[in-house]
């Protein structure tokens, strides 16, 4: 993106050239028959100031032509644009634009990073961007009774939890072309809806006074789509209970006969110990039974942990930049309906890392929920923020957020399995966390965020590949 220089316009025979050339002749005859009258030649005059006329009155059918034209052209595009089967709106991103340049000109390459650490700055840019006309097909889309439940800032239109207005910043400062986002607005009901906005971008300064979005709601497709999920896991966790059933099953019918064979023996043993006159070998073969049976329990249990175990894992070099941003895209809208916003900022190149992308995701997936949960009760602003750096041989990953934060005393055991900070939590989240970083060789720990709220550290080490 450039600041927008004087452009070279050419000149067409219906614009000013043509213009300039049919009133510049009154003019100059106008100035001749003054000279004419001086002269005192009325003939002269006469002709010339004839002459003047006529040219007069031809630039003045050339200017009402060219203005009819003009109007006609912008009858055609306003005809376009309110009879458009498609929501189409009509927005003012001059002084988002105008930031982003600056920023660039002041050597900052990372937009998305920068506005990650100042979220009232941005908000406040959004209020900058405005919305000027929509078309007919949104109110009737959206169920609005005129434009003006849409026509303003930008910001009264799109929610706090809002994280696609940043990526439209750095598709300014990429120079893209083009851009598509998918984002959530506020409809003038007061009802929140998914939309697909896609819009051309222009490439100076000037162009971005008026950019032509258009709004596609796609609520009812994600709805149809989280039905499906919702089904799929339903059929997951039917199949789930199926087959632990079939595992206990398994499980009871293999230990349960070692568990008879030692009650049985272990009665005989005791019998036999108990006569008047003990029997010591007999008791002593029934006890050596009674611990065959308890090795055979064992097996059976060591081979369940082992069914049940992870298979030797295959890690592969993963961007930890990109499993962050996919896993907030995986939870986007849970993350929404806790009212929160994830800002994600990578300091610095940041290599890859050895790991298992499903896990790391799932890691993500963990602490991007546990926090946007912590901060259900808060007033303020609910902020997550996952910054990423390089530190030696590892990657730093720091999940931080606005809420009460963790008191100091349940730290040390905030990791352990069935410990929960949540009244109807299961405390399985951060302990399936800490296992996952373990296996690829990591660490996680947990202290106070510096603004309040709780900090999740993880490193683990960069891939040789």
């Amino acid at each position: 993106m450039r600041a927008g220089p004087a452009r070279r316009r050419k000149l067409h025979p219906t614009g000013f050239g043509f213009a300039a050339g049919v009133t510049l002749p009154p003019v100059i005859l106008a100035g001749l028959a003054g000279w004419a009258a001086g002269a005192a030649s009325t003939m002269a005059s006469f002709v010339i100031g004839a002459g003047g006329a006529l040219a007069l009155t031809v630039a003045m059918l050339s200017i009402a032509r060219m203005r009819a034209a003009s109007e006609r052209s912008e009858a055609r595009f306003a005809a376009i644009f309110e009879r458009a089967g498609i929501s189409m709106w009509r927005e003012d991103w001059t002084e988002a634009a105008r930031a982003v340049m600056e920023l660039r000109h002041a050597g900052v390459t990372d937009i998305e990073c920068y506005y990650a650490s100042r979220p009232d700055e941005l908000r406040a840019l959004c209020a900058k961007v405005i919305v000027t006309d929509v078309n007919a097909f949104t109110l009737e889309e959206t169920g609005a009774t005129d434009k003006s439940a849409y026509l303003g800032p930008l910001d009264r239109l799109l929610p706090s939890t809002d994280q696609t207005f940043v990526q439209w910043l750095v598709a300014f400062g990429r120079g893209d072309r083009f851009f598509r986002s998918e984002a959530h607005v506020v409809r003038a009901d007061g009802s929140e809806g998914d939309t697909l906005f896609t819009a051309m971008l222009p490439q100076d300064l000037d162009g971005f006074a008026e950019i032509i979005v258009t709004s596609l709601d796609v609520t009812a497709f994600k709805q149809a789509q989280a039905n499906v999920a919702v089904a799929d896991g339903e059929l997951a966790r039917a199949s789930r209970i199926t087959t632990v059933g079939a595992l206990s099953a398994s499980i009871a019918h293999e230990v349960n006969s070692p568990l008879a064979v030692i009650v049985a023996n272990a009665e005989a043993a005791l019998r036999w110990l108990k006569r008047p006159q003990p029997d010591v070998e007999a008791a002593s073969a029934a006890l050596d039974d009674v611990v065959g049976a308890a090795i055979r329990a064992r097996d059976v249990i060591s081979r369940t942990r082992s069914y049940l175990g992870n298979a030797p894992r295959l890690f592969t070099p993963v961007d930890p930049l990109q499993a962050a941003r996919d896993a907030n895209l995986l939870i986007e809208r849970e993350i929404r309906v806790h009212g929160a916003t994830v800002h994600i900022a990578a300091d610095g190149e940041i290599p890859l890392i050895a790991a298992d992308p499903i896990q790391i995701q799932q890691v993500f997936v963990n602490l991007l929920l546990n926090a946007a949960q912590a901060m259900t009760d808060s007033a303020g602003r609910r902020d997550i923020l996952v910054a990423i750096r390089r530190e030696a041989a590892f990657v730093a990953v720091t999940v931080s957020d606005t809420g009460p934060g963790i008191a100091h005393e349940r730290r040390a055991r905030i990791f352990e399995p069935f410990h929960s900070t949540k009244a109807n939590g299961m405390g399985m989240g951060l302990a399936i966390c800490r296992n996952l970083i373990d296996a690829h060789g990591g660490d996680i720990r947990v202290d106070a965020a510096p603004g309040g709220g709780a900090a999740f550290h993880i490193t683990l080490p960069i891939s040789d590949a």
